[in-house]
């Protein structure tokens, strides 16, 4: 049986223990021009440093029209290759596997940046309704994910992750409610997952076997049964990796008993890694805030990976808690993370952090 302590190898890459830092964006940290910061490389600096075996950076665009606002990281420009190097280095000078997250928001585009575009035309948050994009357009995407993928290579990255998830462009294209197209990106199972199945199999040409590639992909959206279907066709395209979390709605009910220890969400990564346990690692996310739930999920054998997000915004050292049992700052469970979009940042763990 796996311990947390214990190395996984994924697509050749050694991560040296089963705790990885999920993508979580850091919107008062870019600037406009959507190149990497100083408080960038010192924030996934500390992160590397506290003892997690994989570092996945944050949602990052591959078009200006993509970001989620002005201060957004983006991939889009050569320009901004350097500023991730920093990233990259920081993560391997301390033996910590690093990929980073593509994405793109679709119809749920900010209108400061871009126009709301997608698999189908459908009415948006903000009421209006979104531009179905032609084949054409949709070759031109993926041709921007390549290309983010390329330049995160030459960055140093260890690999990418497509953001299949939340909503944004991928999760349109595979969701029945955003996506209606009757032709090749329309209908059934593979024709939803043709758009991210393609951008993989292309990355993987031009980036090499040894690139490692994951996906976020949704747990269910709402059934678990389409959202495994979907997964299949990320892994026949080449994905080394599931990353799984929710999708754009409801998950459908009784995918965890009253007397498992976590939540809804992480036992869609759960059902995941009894789908694909002997192919390829799968790793849960959500809501996971105490140590003894990290080693739980793993010693019982119920995912590859433990993915966490607050709790190591709160404190970077919180993996060397789980792994050595050393003190740490518990993430105090704002009902609206301080890390979050739109929020000024004063994380109440950070700041008490501060005041030891």
């Amino acid at each position: 049986m796996a311990k947390v302590n214990d190395p996984i190898v994924i697509n050749g890459l050694k991560v040296k223990n089963r705790i990885t830092f999920s993508p979580t964006v850091k919107f008062d940290m870019a600037g406009p021009d959507a190149k990497v910061t100083e408080k960038h490389v010192r924030h996934y600096t500390e992160r590397a440093e506290g003892g997690v075996g994989l570092i996945c950076v944050e949602a990052t665009a591959v078009e200006p029209g993509g970001r989620f606002a002005k201060n957004h990281l983006g991939l889009w420009d050569d320009a901004q290759i350097e500023g991730h190097t920093f990233i990259t280095k920081a993560c391997h000078d301390n033996k910590v596997a690093v990929i980073i997250q593509l994405n793109h928001t679709g119809i749920t585009a900010n209108p400061e940046c871009g126009p709301a575009i997608g698999p189908s035309s459908v009415t948006t948050r903000n009421g209006n309704l979104s531009k179905e994009m032609t084949v054409s357009e949709i070759k031109e995407m993926q041709d921007l994910f390549v290309n983010a993928a390329i330049r995160a290579k030459k960055a140093g990255y260890d690999g990418i992750q497509l953001h299949g998830c939340h909503g944004y462009l991928i999760n349109q294209f595979v969701n029945k409610t955003t996506n209606l197209r009757t032709d090749e990106y329309g209908g059934s199972v593979e024709n939803r997952a043709r758009f991210a199945a393609e951008i993989l199999r292309r990355i993987r040409k031009e980036c090499g076997e040894e690139f490692l590639l994951s996906v976020r992909t949704v747990g269910a959206d709402p059934e678990l049964a389409d959202a495994i279907a979907i997964a299949e066709e990320y892994v026949k395209a080449g994905c080394n990796y599931l990353q799984v979390s929710h999708g754009m709605g409801e998950a459908e009910p009784g995918l965890r008993s009253e007397e498992d220890p976590y939540n809804g969400i992480c036992a869609m990564g759960v059902h995941f890694h009894k789908a694909f346990t002997g192919r390829i690692p799968t790793s849960c996310a959500n809501g996971i805030l105490e140590p003894d739930l990290v080693k739980y999920l793993i010693e019982n054998d119920l995912t590859d990976t433990v993915d966490l997000a607050r709790a190591i915004l709160a404190d970077p050292a919180f993996p060397d808690a789980v792994l050595n049992g050393t003190d740490y700052t518990k993430c105090f469970g704002c009902p609206r993370c301080q890390y979050g979009p739109f929020t000024e940042h004063k994380c109440p763990a950070e700041i008490k952090r501060g005041k030891k």
